[in-house]
């Protein structure tokens, strides 16, 4: 049964959360930030971003049973009850606001707030069932994580943290397209309009290629408004020649092979520019 609670909150899906808010706290710290802050902050985003998860599977268990993807999510199987899903996920978010409240401050744990009422409402509720546009506006939630990273240090935002949130926020719909694309009879089944289902080839084209774009441009200014080294930005653009090679194979059609592929290089960039990014705060601090 424990396990089964585990799944509710998406631990695998956590993860990429997790490395944005890290290098936000490098760079908000510019080195190594406190230690006691970090872990409250990894630790009670981990939890806010699960309880949002739980949530989401309850709110659409009825949904994925249609999908052979998610099929086995235990609220779909009805092993847990939606009711105890959202008393979990209840409980779960509370633990999460009062950890960030308690360990380190207040616009931290709003921005938390908001990111689990957004993801769930806004997202979850209105955005995914009725628009192809769910993605580009629904990952603001997914965005968050970098905001609440540098508010945890700093207590405030700066213009270093929204470029990096512009990063995500631009990385975030082709890489949830690619998914989509990969799985599309899993989201035709379920009804949910995803861009690549419901737009032609080539608005779905002109679109991946648009955040593809943002992303690029967004990614090299953040190095150099953060002043970090030279070498950050040409392994930058090394990861954007990987994407845009991916990119153009799905830009010819739309299999799901190369989705797949992109799906992968869309996580390698964000991880390896995370990684980036905590190396290079470093750099620039022991100077």
């Amino acid at each position: 049964m424990i396990k089964n609670y585990l799944t509710l909150l998406k631990l695998r899906v956590v993860e990429l959360l997790i490395v944005t808010t890290i290098p936000a706290m490098f760079l908000a710290a510019k080195g190594f930030p406190d230690l006691k802050i970090a872990l409250a902050t990894v630790i009670g985003g981990t939890l806010a971003a699960g309880s949002a998860n739980a949530f989401n599977m309850a709110i659409e268990s009825d949904r994925d049973r249609l999908m052979t993807r998610t099929a086995s999510r235990p609220t779909a199987q009805q092993v847990i009850s939606k009711k105890n899903s959202y008393i979990f996920a209840t409980v779960v978010g509370i633990i999460s606001l009062a950890i960030f409240q308690i360990f380190t401050n207040t616009l931290a744990t709003l921005l938390t707030l908001f990111a689990i009422v957004f993801y769930v409402i806004g997202y979850t509720i209105i955005l995914k069932p009725n628009t192809s546009q769910n993605i580009v506006w629904g990952g603001i939630a997914g965005c968050m994580p970098v905001l609440i990273g540098w508010a945890a240090i700093e207590n405030k935002i700066s213009l270093t943290t929204i470029l990096f949130f512009l990063v995500v926020f631009f990385w975030t719909p082709p890489h949830f397209w690619a998914l989509a694309i990969k799985h599309k009879s899993d989201y035709v089944a379920a009804d949910f309009p995803m861009l690549p289902l419901v737009a032609k080839h080539k608005s779905v084209v002109f679109q991946l290629w648009f955040h593809s774009i943002g992303m690029s441009l967004v990614s090299l200014f953040l190095i150099f408004q953060a002043q970090l080294p030279t070498w950050c930005a040409v392994v930058t653009l090394i990861l954007v020649v990987v994407w845009k090679k991916d990119l153009l194979n799905v830009s010819k059609e739309l299999d799901t092979t190369m989705a797949s592929k992109l799906f992968q290089s869309s996580i390698v960039f964000l991880s390896v520019y995370s990684l980036i990014l905590v190396i290079g705060a470093l750099q620039i601090t022991n100077g």
